[in-house]
């Protein structure tokens, strides 16, 4: 091997994610919503109406996945879909008042581990950080 894995970005990174992601599902669970449940109500909040495939590419998962995602919220009664007024066929998705009663409350959880991981880094090392970040995905994008 040319690499050992604790020097590899992609094995970091990934490890790093995992954490974060963790730690995000510990929080959420008093609030019976996965991590994937809270991207995807916090998309629908950030930006309202957005169809099924505009979500999928905004939370970076298969049509699949937010297909199965919103069919589960609906199903709580957290989101509510309908026809777009000219598209008749595209669905438009948004939070009801219970979604964003739950999203409100349920994104104070995620808050506390975001505040945690950035508490870790000064100001200036965070946006550092963020560049390398972009930096990474610019490299594979290539």
């Amino acid at each position: 091997m040319k690499l050992p894995s604790d020097e590899r970005l992609g094995h970091i990174l990934k490890r790093a994610e995992q954490e974060v992601n963790a730690a995000k599902h510990t929080a959420l669970r008093p609030f019976n919503l996965s991590t994937a449940q809270h991207t995807v109500m916090l998309a629908i909040h950030e930006a309202p109406g957005l169809s099924g495939a505009a979500l999928a590419r905004r939370c970076l998962v298969t049509p699949q996945t937010i297909s199965s995602v919103l069919g589960t919220l609906e199903g709580r009664g957290l989101v509510e879909r309908k026809p777009h007024p000219v598209h008749q066929h595209i669905l438009e998705a948004r939070l009801t008042r219970t979604g964003r009663n739950l999203l409100n409350k349920a994104d104070d959880a995620v808050s506390v581990v975001e505040e945690s991981l950035a508490a870790a880094f000064q100001a200036e090392e965070r946006a550092t950080f963020r560049a390398f970040l972009e930096r990474c995905s610019s490299a594979l994008r290539k």
